[in-house]
Formats: structure tokens, sequence, C-alpha cells
């Protein structure tokens, strides 16, 4: 697990006494289920064996359809930052129409991971700048496993899928055991469904 932790990304943060730590920032909107993804993220690294987890809403109320933010912070050994992230080794974006209303690339480190629920493959998104990207039709799973809230795809559980297949940085297995700490019964079967159909269909490009 350490081992994955530590190549997945060349740009790592390091904080208090060296501790390398992996920052995420997710990009949705209000009922998209962005605040649940960053803390069934914390909760499956957490479960994988990580020390260190943490994860909170950034900013803005969680009110239907306005942009949100939440973080993730993962690390081998207890976190004791717990400021705002500036610059993250990761942003997952929910929701492709924040890319016209927020900077999300400047909130990301070079070389970053860029995590887009988007149509396109990951080779055909246009993002200037040196980042890998990862790229599923997350609305699409969303609807294939009837994950609807009020007739909208949640997509944040099949972005989870994409985000471990992309950088190693969490299991899917632990991601399994996160859904299952967070939701009961049927609900985890398919959300987990999702998760899994996610993992495979993503599409990768990694920064040259």
């Amino acid at each position: 697990m350490a081992f994955l932790f530590k190549v997945f990304i060349e740009e790592i943060t390091l904080v208090d006494e060296g501790n390398a730590m992996v920052e995420v920032i997710w990009h949705g909107r209000g009922g998209q289920g962005v605040v649940i993804a960053a803390q069934i993220l914390a909760e499956s690294a957490y479960l994988q064996g990580y020390k260190g987890v943490t994860s909170a809403p950034t900013f803005g109320p969680e009110r239907r359809g306005a942009p949100l933010t939440a973080s993730t912070r993962i690390s081998d050994t207890p976190i004791r930052t717990f400021s705002q992230i500036e610059k993250a080794d990761i942003a997952v974006v929910l929701d492709p129409s924040l890319f016209g209303v927020i900077d999300i690339v400047g909130s990301l480190k070079p070389k970053g991971w860029l995590i887009v629920n988007t149509l396109q493959k990951a080779d055909q998104v246009d993002i200037n700048g040196s980042f890998n990207i990862a790229a599923a039709d997350a609305a699409a799973i969303a609807i294939r496993f009837h994950l609807l809230k009020e007739g909208a795809p949640m997509v944040n559980t099949p972005m989870l899928g994409v985000l471990s297949r992309a950088t190693g940085l969490v299991s899917c297995e632990s991601l399994e055991k996160g859904l299952k700490w967070k939701l009961s019964g049927g609900a985890s079967a398919t959300n987990i469904a999702a998760l899994k159909a996610a993992y495979e269909e993503a599409s990768i490009r990694n920064h040259a």
C-alpha cells in the first residue's frame, strides 16, 4: 500500500516532519454527493491502512446546483494540517460545466491528476497544462445502475472508481468497504457495481 502511495504521483506534499501527504480536491454542485465522496475516500483510505485521513467541505453551502468543493487528505502518518488546500495532487470534477465557472486547473499541481466526468476519452480532454488525465462517462454509468436523486444521476460513486483506476491511491476493494460503511444493504451493492464499472471503463492519459 505504501509503495503505491509514494509512486503514483511525482509531486507529493511534504508536511510536518517530512511526511508524505496526498491532497484531493473535489469539484461539483450541491446535490451531487461531493462531500459524501470526500468522506468515503477518507474512510476507505483508513480501512486500507493509512494512518492519517481527513475530509471536509471547503466552501459553499450544499445547495442543489450551487458550486461546491470538498477535500480529502491522505497520509501514511497522522495529519496535523487543517487549512484549505491551495494546490492539490488530485482534482476530481463531477460536473464538467464547472470548468467555465471555477479555475479548476489553477488548484492543481503540475503533473497532478485531473479526473473528469465527461463523454470524452482522456486523450480528447482539452486542458492546457502538464497534467495526467482520467475520464469516464460517470453520468451514463450512474443512470445504468439507477443511481438517481430527483431524476439526476449521482456520479460520486463512479468517480471514486475512476480515481482508484487512475492513481492506485486507494484500491477498489477498500472503496467497496468504504461504501459498505456509508451505505446499507441494497444501496451499497448497487453503488459497488457502479464503482467497479467506472473502474473498468475509465480512460487514462499520462503526461509525457
